[in-house]
């Protein structure tokens, strides 16, 4: 596709959403806040896309996100404080001031070196971030949170030296679980908890270092468990049974008939 066709198609989507803001009732009545959850909601199906490698699904659900940011960027325009080539100017400026190694002098040797060079550089910006960890959202899924926060940790020298020490704190975390257990230890807030938080945190930490990500995988685990428990279920409705009334030994036989379908 040629840069005039892209930029054609993309005014017509700037004067579409102006249309929408004057004339459609929903469209006009929309907020900074009532959009939030939506576009949180566009983002889970653009990783749904993702994560099924529909390319068709992908460039609907990139649609839709992007919809949201000339959204975003029109209700800005409207409180005269910022539009669309605003916001494209300060992108095209970051991406520009954080890759000097393309745009300017500075060398690197891989794409460890671009990150390092990238957290350094963010820090020294005038609206950048003024640690390390104020990068990351608070809002995050925890599990994703922890990756986000072990990476820029990692990015500035705070990283395990040889990452099959990882397994030790693992292995600790288990042992300091089990042990609050054994102990009896309940309530929302106990020592259990906090423990089960440390042992997934570690566990986060060790996917991170062999370069698994955390998040993708147990997305991964849910999926196969849905296919396979949906499974049973199916079946048990095929020979006339409720799964309340199966016994444990014939629900994990039809387990291992779903495994064996590769489902």
């Amino acid at each position: 596709m040629s840069r005039a066709r892209e930029m054609q198609a993309f005014a017509r989507l700037l004067d579409i959403m102006d249309e929408l803001r004057v004339k459609c009732p929903w469209d006009r009545k929309q907020t900074f806040e009532s959009l939030r959850p939506q576009t949180i909601e566009e983002t889970y199906e653009l990783s749904d896309a993702i994560l099924a490698g529909d390319l068709k699904s992908i460039s609907k659900e990139l649609g839709d996100v992007l919809l949201h940011v000339v959204f975003y960027a029109k209700l800005g325009e409207e409180e005269q404080a910022f539009g669309i080539a605003d916001v494209i100017d300060l992108l095209c400026e970051k991406l520009i001031y954080r890759h000097p190694h393309v745009f300017g002098e500075a060398q690197v040797a891989s794409a460890g070196d671009v990150v390092k060079n990238w957290e350094q550089l963010k820090r020294t910006e005038k609206d950048g971030n003024k640690t390390v960890l104020s990068g990351v959202p608070s809002s995050l899924p925890p599990l994703i949170k922890a990756y986000r926060m072990q990476d820029k940790a990692r990015a500035v020298g705070f990283d395990w030296a040889d990452k099959s020490g990882v397994w030790d704190k693992v292995y600790e975390e288990i042992g300091e679980l089990k042990a609050e257990l054994t102990a009896g230890s309940e309530g929302s807030c106990s020592s259990a908890e906090y423990e089960l938080g440390d042992l997934l945190f570690a566990m986060v930490n060790a996917a991170r270092l062999y370069d698994l990500n955390p998040d993708t995988a147990l997305e991964h685990s849910c999926n196969k468990f849905r296919n396979r428990f949906n499974y049973i279920e199916l079946r048990s409705r095929e020979n006339g049974r409720d799964l309340k009334e199966m016994t444990l030994e014939e629900m994990d036989a039809l387990w291992d008939e779903a495994k064996s379908k590769g489902l």
